[in-house]
């Protein structure tokens, strides 16, 4: 009898684990249908002081034209549900590029015990091989990295590089576009609500952060 009921309680606890993405996924979706139809204030709710911008409507990653490295079709949805730091690259990568992967590497570092709940992607156009890398801070180093992938490999180890489409990418980091120090969030259901850029203080995006992650269930 004894047996009986532990075997359900483990039964039961299989199913409560097994349950837990479903439950971020239909939060996000029920999250992002009420920002998108005017009802729920992200904005008023996180505060507007040193934050980034709400990007509206949200623009969804899962099915995009995504490929990883050896132009490996790749899903969104196949990734553990994170809060994730999407970082955009373009066809080279200068100073300010640089400075965004510095910043985000440290927000990332600095949010301590959140850490594992958090990741980096880089997105890209273009394969990394195809990505001029010269900046200022190579000067000095030995050796100094000779490509941006050996950058990336080195001094960001653990981020995940993908790229997209042109055609996609242009439509989903339009912010970018125009402001090339714009970084993004991602929530764990794989929509992009925020953008930051190097107005942005890093303090100010910390504080959001640590509201969403206190907020959410994942």
């Amino acid at each position: 009898m004894v047996a009986r009921q532990q075997s359900g309680s483990n039964r039961m606890v299989l199913l409560l684990v097994a349950g837990i993405p479903i439950t971020i996924m239909l939060m996000a979706t029920w999250l992002w249908y009420y920002v998108v139809e005017g009802e729920l204030d992200l904005v008023g709710i996180l505060g507007t002081s040193n934050t980034g911008s709400l990007v509206q409507p949200p623009r969804e990653l899962e099915g995009l034209d995504l490929t990883e490295a050896g132009s490996l079709p790749f899903h969104y949805s196949e990734l553990e549900p994170k809060w994730t730091f999407l970082i955009p690259g373009g066809a080279s990568c200068d100073a300010t590029c640089e400075k965004v992967l510095y910043t985000t590497r440290q927000i990332h570092i600095a949010m301590g015990k959140e850490f594992n709940r958090i990741r980096r992607i880089h997105l890209s156009d273009r394969e990394l091989t195809d990505t001029q890398w010269a900046p200022a801070s190579a000067a000095g180093k030995s050796p100094a990295p000779l490509t941006f992938s050996e950058f990336l490999a080195g001094e960001h180890r653990g981020m995940k590089a993908l790229k997209i489409a042109p055609g996609h990418y242009q439509a989903l980091l339009s912010e970018y576009l125009s402001e090339p120090s714009t970084w993004y969030l991602v929530d764990p259901a794989g929509w992009i609500m925020m953008s930051y850029d190097s107005d942005d203080n890093y303090k100010g995006v910390m504080s959001d952060l640590k509201f969403l992650l206190k907020n959410s269930g994942e």
